[in-house]
């Protein structure tokens, strides 16, 4: 899901950010060129345009929160570990071993040494307490980094090389938290010459590229780092045909992502539609690189407070009245998966047992329909209660094709007699507010990540965002067990996991639709497009050219 809003223009402090950026810029160049290296003429970069389907909010991974920030930024920072693209299993980063104490609370980690920053600054313990404090300062006004960090508490300073982060109770997904871009390691000589406004303009990490410019709405440039050489397994090293630059473009309006693509003016573009996929797959100029996206699939939630939909035989009606096969099929054209449950199949502690719930029975749906007092008693075809009519409201964002979704939903629950008023919006403040006012049955929502406490956030009943408006202390029991079970203690997560996915199912709590896949497509003469193991972000450092850059 995204947030993202595309600004209708460049403000006078865009434009002036813009001019410090771009002398800046020319500094940190020829600082970066003039470290140990003699001074010649550079030859041409090998340039690529990269196309992200929405122009995000911000870009700074400690304030903003949207996925479409990380496509860029993952190449900016590194993190103190990684996820293994591969086996997903955790692997150093800036830290090249960690320890945790007995009682789950303290870890310690033991950080990598000769790592410079994009500002020539050295990498040490106190890059990491710096990033921290910017995160859980309240003047962040952190929108994702601060809720991974979970219950964090304090760090601990041991040396030049080691820090200890503290935390208030045990938490097994901190090391995924340590994991992801919104908590990468910026530069504290950056951090202090620049307040939160400016440093958009000027973020600093020690990733494999650095940040060149950056004209909100219009495109973001990143540059090879020449002097980058502490990178984990999976990324390549540099080579006669590596890209050297990769400029950003936003392409929001989908009808212009493959039109892009096709005439040259992307070489890589995101989120394509099914549609776009199909016309390449015969295409020898484009290929096509869909990628699985870990985390919730698109599912819509049940408001278990709002009548009709507090009654669990009307939810299980309206699962087993959608035949989901179909809607993927319509919708996503085979490029993905039906879903199943409330987490995607690609997901560490999905349960495939529920792929056996809610086979698609319409004559068992309108069963539990009558038994709940609804028939059509006037024959207009819609199912009607005390001269009231079957009515449904679903709220449905804009992004994701969850209203082509929803659209074919609609038109199969009309033919059973169920009336369904749907209402989109454009963006999550938009689906935020529609929340607040209460009045839904079903609202389309999916979340992304790759440990499954991302549920916590919608089934704890004291979440803030539990939209569902379930509560259920065997639940409330289980997700807290899961996430303070040791990742070596991967029974007690199974067993809680599988209990929760069961729960869920068992109360007909989500109508799960489809597991998200992100089509990607490049030009022929681009290789080695690949992802991270969150499935979103391109390793940049793994990408080619061939015939020349432009």
């Amino acid at each position: 899901m995204n947030g993202g809003r595309r600004p209708s223009g460049l403000t006078a402090i865009t434009l002036a950010a813009f001019v410090l950026l771009a002398c800046s810029a020319v500094m940190f160049v020829s600082g970066l060129a003039g470290r140990g290296q003699k001074a010649t003429v550079a030859p041409p970069l090998r340039s690529i345009t990269y196309g992200i389907a929405v122009m995000p909010d911000g870009f700074d991974p400690h304030i903003n929160s949207s996925y479409e920030l990380g496509i860029a930024m993952r190449s900016v920072y590194d993190t103190l570990l990684y996820r293994d693209p591969q086996t997903k299993q955790i692997v150093p980063g800036l830290a090249q071993k960690w320890a945790v104490s007995a009682d789950s609370l303290t870890y310690t980690f033991t950080l990598r040494s000769g790592v410079t920053f994009h500002d020539g600054e050295a990498f040490d313990s106190s890059a990491v307490a710096a990033t921290l404090a910017r995160i859980v300062s309240t003047a962040s006004k952190s929108q994702k980094a601060l809720a991974l960090l979970g219950p964090y508490d304090h760090y601990k300073i041991v040396d030049k090389q080691t820090i200890q982060i503290v935390l208030k109770s045990p938490y097994e997904p901190f090391l995924d938290a340590l994991c992801q871009v919104y908590t990468g390691i910026a530069s504290p000589k950056a951090l202090k010459q620049y307040d939160a406004a400016l440093y958009q303009f000027h973020q600093v990490g020690t990733g494999p590229f650095y940040m060149a410019d950056y004209v909100p709405g219009d495109h973001l440039t990143l540059r090879r780092n020449p002097n980058y050489t502490w990178g984990p397994s999976f990324y390549v090293k540099s080579g006669p045909n590596s890209v050297d630059e990769v400029v950003f473009k936003f392409f929001d309006d989908p009808a212009t992502r493959a039109q892009a693509l096709q005439k040259g003016d992307a070489d890589v573009m995101g989120e394509l539609s099914p549609t776009d996929a199909i016309l390449f797959t015969g295409n020898s100029d484009i290929r096509l690189y869909p990628q699985a996206i870990p985390g919730e699939p698109l599912q819509f939630l049940m408001n278990t407070a709002q009548a009709p939909t507090d009654r669990i035989e009307m939810r299980k009606a309206l699962l087993l009245a959608t035949n989901r096969e179909t809607v993927v099929d319509s919708v996503f054209q085979q490029f993905s998966p039906v879903a199943y449950g409330p987490l995607s199949a690609v997901m560490p502690y999905y349960d495939p047992k529920v792929k056996a719930t809610y086979v698609y029975d319409p004559k068992a749906a309108l069963t539990l329909l009558t038994s709940l007092g609804y028939a059509d008693t006037n024959g207009d075809k819609v199912l009607d209660q005390g001269g009231q009519n079957l009515h449904l409201v679903m709220i449905v964002p804009t992004w994701g094709f969850a209203p082509d979704a929803a659209d074919q939903i609609v038109k199969q629950w009309h033919d059973l007699g169920i009336e369904t008023e749907v209402h989109e919006v454009p963006n999550l403040v938009g689906l935020e507010a529609e929340v607040q006012k209460g009045n839904y049955n079903l609202i389309a929502y999916n979340d992304f990540g790759l440990d499954a406490s991302i549920v916590n956030a919608l089934y704890r009943s004291d979440s803030p965002t539990n939209w569902l408006h379930y509560a259920d202390g065997d639940m409330d029991s289980w997700l807290t067990r899961s996430v303070q079970a040791l990742e070596s203690d991967k029974e007690t997560r199974t067993n809680m996991f599988a209990a929760f996915q069961g729960q869920v199912m068992d109360q007909a709590l989500i109508l799960p639709i489809r597991d998200y896949v992100n089509l990607n497509g490049a030009r022929a003469n681009i290789s080695g497009l690949s992802f991270d193991a969150y499935g979103w972000n391109p390793l940049l450092p793994n990408l080619t050219l061939t015939g020349g850059g432009k």
